[in-house]
């Protein structure tokens, strides 16, 4: 019975399977529609009556006009898609307006645009006689146009006004971190005299020849561009005049603890502190300005970007183990707290705990000896 049973249902599957045709088969409900394009026929497009006012229609669906033709015989080759339209590349230093005002824009810190901005201006003739790098600012002597340099004359004639042998002329260049981080603006304004003249006209916030000013903005941005372009870079040393504070001082807290005073303002202080402890080789791990606190690992030497593994190393595993790196390793805190003109600088083991004084002097000696 149980064998009669068996070869029943057995006959019902195959009775079943062999009759799907109507769901899955070529005439069936889920049949498979990948090649219906290829039996697809063109149709005229719809024609409207000609007093019927209606808006071009266009095909939802437009056919390619590189596409494989039936009648095209051989190995059918795929066409390289179209060049994207790329956008020139943004420069670092770009000139911006707001009502009367203009400033050139440089996305580098204000130690690195210093010893270019300072130089464009030696290149085309001015003599600087007042310069204050701790505060970003240089002024230019009394000069006749005729004293500049004669390519800065050729560049400026024509396009500012008022410049001749009767007229003579200084120019104040101010340097100041920029709103976005790791940027600085650039502000120009000149002031003019008789030639001959003894007195003191002073500097205004809005400038006395503006075409002056934006020419002299425009020939800076130019110049600070092909230094980039040329491969120009600005060294470590190059940025202590702008970023050295007053006077450095290291001395001790209530309780014996390490500090090291530094008499300038916050921006010039962290600029500072962070070149120095490039400078000392010390490991920085990661940076939080709003707290004002560089994480240190002193166990461990600078982290290069490019330092790539040696061929032993790449062979037999590539980098050290993470977990070896951690045991050995010597984090503290390099903490920068303003405190009215100053900046005191302590090294903290963590938020709570200060570091050991050997460990503290240690760090802050490295610091002061890279200030400058």
């Amino acid at each position: 019975m149980k064998r009669l049973a068996g070869l029943s249902a057995l006959a019902l599957i195959i009775t079943s399977t062999s009759g799907c045709g109507w769901i899955w088969g070529e005439n069936g409900y889920f049949r498979d529609r990948g090649s219906d394009y290829l039996g697809a026929r063109q149709t005229a497009p719809m024609k409207l009556p000609a007093d019927v006012e209606a808006k071009r229609l266009d095909p939802l669906l437009p056919v390619p006009q590189q596409i494989r033709d039936s009648d095209v015989k051989g190995e059918y080759e795929v066409p390289r898609p179209q060049a994207l339209t790329v956008a020139a590349n943004v420069s670092d230093f770009s000139l911006q307006n707001s009502g009367d005002s203009s400033w050139l824009v440089a996305q580098r810190v204000p130690a690195e645009v210093w010893p270019g901005a300072r130089q464009f201006f030696e290149d085309g003739g001015f003599r600087i006689v007042d310069e204050r790098p701790q505060t970003g600012e240089f002024s230019t002597d009394w000069q006749r146009f005729d004293a500049l340099s004669s390519s800065m004359q050729s560049r400026l004639t024509g396009r500012v006004g008022g410049l001749d042998s009767n007229t003579e002329t200084r120019v104040h260049v101010r340097l100041e971190p920029g709103v976005q981080r790791n940027t600085s603006e650039i502000f120009v304004v000149s002031a003019q005299r008789p030639a001959g003249s003894n007195a003191d006209v002073p500097f205004t916030e809005r400038s006395v020849n503006k075409t002056l000013d934006a020419a002299l903005l425009d020939e800076l941005q130019a110049s600070l561009t092909r230094s980039v372009e040329q491969g120009g870079s600005v060294s470590l040393l190059a940025g202590r005049d702008f970023d050295a504070p007053n006077r450095v001082a290291l001395s001790q807290d209530g309780n014996g603890n390490p500090i090291l005073n530094l008499s300038t303002d916050f921006d010039r202080a962290w600029s500072g502190v962070g070149r120095s402890l490039r400078m000392a080789d010390l490991r920085v791990d990661d940076i939080n300005r709003t707290l004002g606190v560089y994480y240190v690992n002193l166990a461990e030497g600078p982290q290069r970007n490019n330092e790539k593994p040696g061929f032993f190393k790449r062979m037999f595993g590539g980098s050290e183990d993470k977990a070896a790196i951690e045991a050995r390793a010597e984090r503290y805190q390099v903490r920068l707290t303003a405190v009215g003109d100053t900046v005191q600088v302590t090294v903290e083991k963590d938020i709570n705990t200060v570091a050991p004084a050997d460990v503290a002097r240690k760090v802050l000696d490295m610091i002061q000896e890279n200030l400058g």
